[in-house]
C-alpha cells in the first residue's frame, strides 16, 4: 500500500494536503496561540520583549538569570553612536524620507565583520576552541590561561586576529565588558565561553606584546554562547538590538537632523583627482588578516 503524501491519511480520490509544522505562531477565528500558549491571555502583559525573544529562538522559556543577561546583551549591543550603520541609516532616510522600512534595513545590512558580525565571529571562535579541546574543560585558571595563550599564538602565527579583542575607542577597557561578565557570575551563568574569552584578556599582553581591551561585542557573543543559543543566530541577536538602536537614531533625525549636513560636507568638499587604475597584486603575496573588528 502506498503511504499518503505528507504523513496525511485521505479518502481515495481526495487532494492530499501538505503539512507544514511550527511551534511559535497560529491562529485561529477565536484565538492566537505563540508557542503553545494563548498569546492575548498568557503573554501580552505578562512577558517582556527581551524575555520572548529569547523563547522564541530556543522554543524554551528563559529563567529569570537568561533574562537578565540576554537583555543586557541586547541592552550592550542597541546604540554605539555614530557608527557606519547609523549614519546610513540616517542618510537613507534624508534620500527616501518615505521608506522609514528602507532606511531601517540599510543599516542593519551594514551589520558585519567590523560592526555587529563581531559578536558571532567571537562566539564562533570561542566555540571552535572549546570543542577542539581533547578530554575535559580546564578545570583551574592555570589551565584556562594553557589554552587561552596556545589559541592567541596560533591566530598570530596564522596571521589572523583573535574576534572580539581590541576596540577604536575603548583602549584602555570597554565599560560593558566586566559589566556583562559580573551579571552572568551573579546568575551562574558564567559558562567556559566567558571562563575562555576572560582567559584570553589575561594572557594575551604576553603573546602580542601589548594589551588590547576584550570588547563589548566580543563578550557579548561569549554570553550568548554560553546561554546555549545557537551560534548560527548570534549576528541576528544584534541585529534585533541595533534595530531599537537604529529606531533612536531615526527619531532624533526627525527632530534634531544631521544627515543633510553629513551629505553636504562631503557633497561640498569632494576634490576631483586623476583616475588611478587598478591593478591587482602579486598572486604570490601573502593575504591580510583583515581589518580588526571596531563595534
Amino acid at each position: 500500500m502506498t503511504e499518503p503524501l505528507f504523513g496525511h491519511e485521505r479518502d481515495p480520490g481526495q487532494i492530499p494536503r501538505p503539512a507544514y509544522p511550527t511551534a511559535l505562531g497560529a491562529s485561529d477565528p477565536e484565538r492566537i496561540t505563540l508557542l503553545g500558549h494563548d498569546l492575548a491571555e498568557d503573554i501580552m502583559g505578562s512577558v517582556g520583549f527581551g524575555e520572548l525573544a529569547f523563547w522564541l529562538a530556543a522554543q524554551r522559556r528563559p529563567s529569570p538569570g537568561e533574562t537578565r543577561l540576554f537583555e543586557a546583551v541586547l541592552a550592550a549591543l542597541a546604540d554605539h553612536g555614530f557608527t557606519p550603520t547609523a549614519i546610513v541609516t540616517r542618510l537613507t532616510y534624508l534620500s527616501a524620507p518615505d521608506s522609514i522600512q528602507g532606511a531601517l534595513a540599510a543599516g542593519l545590512l551594514g551589520g558585519g565583520s567590523r560592526f555587529l558580525g563581531v559578536t558571532e565571529d567571537t562566539g564562533r571562535f570561542l566555540h571552535d576552541v572549546l570543542v577542539s579541546l581533547d578530554g575535559e574543560l580546564p578545570k583551574d585558571e592555570q589551565g584556562w590561561d594553557a589554552v587561552a595563550s596556545r589559541t592567541v599564538r596560533e591566530s598570530r602565527a596564522a596571521g589572523a586576529f583573535v574576534p572580539g579583542l581590541g576596540h577604536h575607542v575603548h583602549k584602555e577597557g570597554d565599560p560593558r565588558t566586566p559589566k556583562l561578565m559580573r551579571i552572568a557570575a551573579e546568575e551562574g551563568l558564567f559558562g567556559p565561553h566567558l571562563t575562555l574569552f576572560a582567559a584570553i584578556g589575561r594572557v594575551h599582553p604576553d603573546v602580542l606584546g601589548r594589551t588590547l581591551p576584550l570588547n563589548g561585542a566580543g563578550v557579548c557573543g561569549a554570553a550568548l554562547a554560553d546561554l546555549g543559543l545557537p551560534l548560527e543566530l548570534l549576528r541576528g541577536f544584534a541585529l534585533l538590538a541595533r534595530t531599537a538602536g537604529l529606531i533612536g537614531q531615526l527619531a532624533e533625525e526627525l527632530r534634531h537632523p544631521v544627515a543633510r549636513d553629513v551629505f553636504l560636507s562631503v557633497d561640498l568638499n569632494n576634490t576631483p583627482v586623476p583616475p588611478d587604475p587598478f591593478a591587482p597584486e602579486p598572486l604570490a603575496r601573502p593575504p591580510h588578516p583583515g581589518p580588526r573588528p571596531e563595534d
